[in-house]
């Protein structure tokens, strides 16, 4: 799979609002996002998800995707010393197919994380999921589903409804899913092989999820969402790793809200 990935380079200066992500070109004859559904639909889940996985560390991401945009962080220590931060964050969530037809896939964290690994990215916290929301453009009413909420064909059609809410509009999106994050609840949760997730922002502000911890690892369903985040962050002008980030006792409250912010990456 590392074959695959041609690298990520950053190719915008850090004074810019967003970064570019270079990625393999898309195929020439890469699934579309319609093609992607009509084909997993008699697959399992695990068969969906290595094929997803291949299209994407194969460059079939459509190329909105490849912008991630600046998202501001700023929190005052333990010390009474203010700290700045800025990350960037991919516009929407994980799709597959080309900018006139692509759909939003929803992943376990397992297959996110390879995803992510293989792009130099990582998953969001709960209070960066917050922050993405609230300096969101494009900001969207939830839409609940209730019937068959893990099968092929209810991912497919949320991803419609959404696209006819959005009309189109381009810019930051939020409001949409329920975001698979990091969090320090997944390793002491007592059952093993948990997944977070969280968010699913009313236009109030508020989540309709809750930091839970409730669903095994390998489940997903339409709600779910895959949003990534570059490594690399930049704190007070200089550029430090996520990881060493929320492993700082004074810099994680740039990136976590919660007690113990210890928990990095899914295996």
């Amino acid at each position: 799979m590392n074959k695959l990935i041609i690298g990520v380079l950053i190719l915008m200066a850090s004074c810019r609002s967003n970064q570019y992500i270079t990625i393999p070109v898309r195929p020439a004859d890469g699934l579309t996002g319609s093609a992607f559904y009509q084909k997993v639909i008699p697959m399992s889940r695990e068969d969906r998800e290595v094929l997803a996985v291949r299209e994407v560390l194969s460059g079939n991401i459509p190329p909105f995707l490849k912008h991630f945009i600046k998202v501001k962080a700023e929190v005052v220590d333990s010390l009474g010393q203010a700290h700045q931060a800025v990350y960037y964050v991919a516009p929407d969530y994980l799709s597959i197919g080309s900018n006139a037809d692509f759909a939003r896939i929803p992943l376990t964290p397992m297959a996110a994380q390879l995803i992510a690994d293989g792009l130099h990215c990582f998953l969001p916290t709960r209070k960066m999921v917050n922050n993405i929301y609230l300096q969101s453009t494009v900001q969207l009413e939830p839409i609940p589903l209730f019937a068959y909420r893990d099968s092929v064909v209810t991912f497919w059609h949320h991803h419609l409804m959404i696209e006819g809410q959005r009309r189109q509009r381009p810019g930051l999106i939020g409001g949409i899913k329920k975001d698979v994050v990091i969090s320090g609840k997944v390793p002491r949760d007592p059952r093993p092989h948990r997944v977070a997730i969280y968010g699913w922002h009313k236009p109030d502000g508020t989540p309709i999820q809750p930091l839970y911890t409730g669903h095994v690892d390998w489940y997903v369903d339409y709600s779910h969402g895959i949003r990534l985040v570059y490594r690399k962050i930049r704190v007070d002008g200089r550029w430090m790793d996520y990881q060493d980030v929320l492993k700082h006792p004074l810099l994680r409250g740039l990136l976590c809200d919660e007690e113990f912010c210890d928990f990095y990456r899914y295996e």
